[in-house]
């Protein structure tokens, strides 16, 4: 019996992609205890557990006291679908392969290795000067930044991997706008902005007209439904204050 395969046709490709992600960061490893703590928050945010996609950060655990397996099954459970690791030594790492779950190092890990990267070429180049924001706007960007000027629309996606991004209109629904280090949205913001997205707990967003379907700040986010209705279409700034992602009106 034979197959007839297309050889000639693709089945598929790989896309790079930046994700939001929720991180579920353990404090502690016993399951009953996450258990009942996601009970609660259930009760508060049943909107939220709608088999949301979590990754779990075990670096502030004591890794031999890890039952991964236990914690995973109450995550499922309460209808959290974790899909990744983050942290723990070599034991840790085999567990999260062998339940079939993703593993990343460490975040300080992953900050000092992009900082221990040498510069290529030979001599060290001078630093560039900073370049004017725009005509009207004032304010300098960052080398590294981006600005893109129109406006970035639905199903378009506009990075600043390695600073800021600066969009001189407005984000339409079913946009994306990512960026390494703050954004800002000379504009309606409708669609959805990622800023700080390698760990920057420093990184904002700014925009003149604030409708987000969602805001996100080192992988901390707020969806449009969870923003105060009295900020929508209202220039604001996001940033993150002891871990939680406050919106305020911009002076």
């Amino acid at each position: 019996m034979s197959l007839n395969v297309d050889r000639a046709g693709s089945a598929f490709t790989f896309k790079g992609g930046m994700l939001p992600m929720t991180v579920m960061e353990l404090t502690s490893a016993d399951p009953e205890a996450i258990r009942d703590q996601l009970v609660g928050k259930l009760n508060q945010a049943p909107a939220f557990f709608q088999h949301t996609p979590v990754m779990l950060s075990v670096e502030k655990l004591d890794e031999p006291h890890l039952a991964l397996e236990r914690v995973c099954a109450v995550c499922r459970a309460h209808k959290l679908l974790p899909v990744a690791v983050r942290g723990g030594g070599d034991p840790v790492k085999q567990s999260a392969w062998a339940l079939g779950l993703g593993w990343f190092p460490p975040q300080e890990e992953r900050v000092r290795s992009l900082e221990s990267v040498e510069p290529t070429g030979g001599a060290e180049a001078p630093p560039e000067e900073p370049r004017p924001l725009a005509p009207g706007v004032g304010g300098v960007v960052a080398v590294g930044s981006r600005i893109h000027r129109g406006t970035v629309r639905s199903g378009q996606q506009v990075t600043a991997p390695d600073g800021d991004l600066v969009v001189l209109g407005a984000v339409n629904a079913g946009a994306e706008v990512l960026a390494g280090g703050n954004i800002h949205v000379y504009g309606a913001l409708r669609g959805r902005a990622l800023a700080g997205i390698h760990g920057d707990r420093e990184a904002s967003i700014f925009c003149h007209e604030l409708r987000a379907e969602l805001l996100s700040l080192a992988g901390n986010y707020k969806r449009l439904e969870d923003i105060d209705p009295q900020l929508l279409g209202t220039a604001v700034q996001a940033r993150l204050d002891d871990d939680q992602l406050t919106i305020a009106p911009l002076a």
